[in-house]
């Protein structure tokens, strides 16, 4: 039996009908195409499937489809339209420059935990990026540059917001 869903995903309405077992993360992929939301681990333990509820980090393959009626849905797609002009979200440009991912698989989920903390906390330091990411994992690298990129894209995030506040 499905269920009308009405929500707001990367800045668009969305209405859609679901079975009630669909999990955020099936949603988005399987029925919106959004596939950049990556299925890891099914057990919220990986990360990768990290997306904004409402402006905070989830965990979408723990969260049923229907319990974010009405709720705002921001995926790292959402994120990279965000930019300014077409221009990568800050976190995604640091990302990219620091050397912060390897396989890719990952990426996604951290640079979206990391905006996160960088919107919650944004003079963040070496020790407060890696509490805040201790529920993202990433099998390839030794977590060096995704900090020091996560430190870089709250930078940049600041910058951005000193930027929009001045104008």
């Amino acid at each position: 039996m499905a269920i009308s869903l009405s929500l707001t995903v990367n800045g668009k309405p969305v209405t859609a009908e679901v079975e009630p077992h669909t999990l955020l993360v099936q949603f988005l992929r399987e029925q919106l195409r959004l596939t950049g939301t990556h299925v890891g681990c099914d057990t919220a333990q990986c990360g990768a499937c990290t997306v904004h509820l409402n402006g905070r980090a989830i965990k979408s393959c723990n969260q049923l489809a229907v319990q974010c009626e009405g709720m705002a849905v921001t995926t790292i797609e959402g994120l990279a339209a965000a930019g300014e002009n077409g221009a990568l979200h800050p976190m995604q440009a640091a990302f990219r420059e620091c050397h912060g991912l390897q396989c890719g698989f990952c990426t996604p989920g951290m640079v979206m935990s990391a905006t996160a903390l960088a919107t919650e906390k944004p003079d963040l330091t070496e020790a407060d990026v890696r509490v805040g990411l201790d529920g993202n994992l990433c099998r390839c690298t030794g977590y060096h540059n995704i900090v020091k990129a996560v430190l870089e894209g709250a930078e940049g995030m600041r910058a951005g917001a000193a930027t929009s506040s001045a104008a």
